[in-house]
């Protein structure tokens, strides 16, 4: 059975502190937008590699693709403006 969006979503969420996080997709490509205070003063593999590391084992099995765009609070409060 293809995971959600709401799915994947709460998979983030329950491995990564999240500020805002919105997750679109089909079952198997996903797009999301992830706001992390864990992002702060990271490179942005770095990032992804948390994003991953929380996704655990899903990303192989359960999820074909996720484009992901990692914020800061700081950034994204920026980028709102």
């Amino acid at each position: 059975m293809l995971p959600t969006p709401e799915q994947v979503r709460q998979y983030i969420v329950d491995g990564l502190p999240c500020e805002h996080i919105d997750v679109q997709g089909d079952g198997s490509h996903f797009d999301a937008v992830i706001v992390s205070p864990a992002f702060e003063g990271k490179r942005l593999i770095a990032r992804h590699q948390l994003v991953y590391a929380a996704l655990g084992d899903r990303m192989k099995a359960e999820i074909h693709a996720l484009s992901m765009r990692t914020l800061t609070p700081a950034e994204f409060n920026k980028a709102g403006s």
